[in-house]
């Protein structure tokens, strides 16, 4: 999972953005409502995290413009202004969820699994897609009724093309959403890891598959 965190308190930012990566969320910060809309641009975002007390422009005019260019990304509120009023307020903008500050870290990453879930058609605590599974809460992988052992760049793959199953993903598009710098890694160690999973996954009911022109999506076979 790949979010935007819209953030002004440079403490926080910092701190999330460090926390959530240990979690397997990568997070792209930013502090202003400017740059939130030019990062929003790439479409390589899962959720939008918004703060709406930020410098350059009120957070809840930034969630209506937000709305009216993409409809579809979950997004959720993170603030201090917690207010009934805000909270109406923003549903009615298109927040999906409302997070008050202070909050528990453990709540926010469950909060952000269940809008992925959400987005794409899931409601239950595990991604599935044939005998492939993967729990939410204790982050494993099982392939039937066993254990699957893969490596941290094989596992934040496999991830991501579970969470997007049946929906094609560019190299790029897997690439942005597993490590936080693409600068560390070219599009073409996908392929190589691609392989490798493809060798673990042969003969058990799942496998990835390659589409011309568009790139990979996890399917059962």
């Amino acid at each position: 999972m790949r979010i935007l965190l819209v953030e002004d308190e440079p403490t926080l930012g910092t701190w999330l953005a460090r926390v959530l990566e240990r979690s397997g969320i990568l997070v792209d910060w930013v502090d202003t409502a400017a740059l939130a809309l030019a990062s929003l641009g790439s479409g390589s975002h899962d959720v939008v995290v918004l703060d709406l007390g930020l410098p350059d422009r009120d957070g809840q005019d930034l969630l209506a413009d937000i709305r009216s260019r993409d409809s579809r990304i979950p997004a959720l509120v993170l603030t201090a202004r917690d207010t009934v009023d805000e909270k109406v307020r923003a549903f009615h903008g298109g927040a999906d969820d409302f997070l008050a500050k202070p909050f528990a870290l453990e709540e926010l990453e469950a909060r952000l699994h269940a809008l992925l879930r959400r987005a794409r058609g899931g409601a239950a605590a595990r991604l599935a897609c044939g005998p492939l599974a993967y729990d939410l809460a204790t982050q494993r992988f099982t392939l039937g009724d066993a254990p699957l052992a893969l490596s941290p760049r094989e596992f934040a793959v496999l991830r991501v093309l579970l969470q997007h199953a049946g929906e094609p993903m560019s190299k790029q598009q897997v690439l942005e959403r597993v490590v936080s710098d693409e600068k560390d890694i070219q599009p073409e160690a996908v392929e190589v890891i691609v392989h490798r999973l493809r060798k673990r996954l042969e003969g058990a009911g799942v496998r990835i598959a390659t589409l011309r022109g568009l790139g990979y999506a996890l399917e059962a076979a």
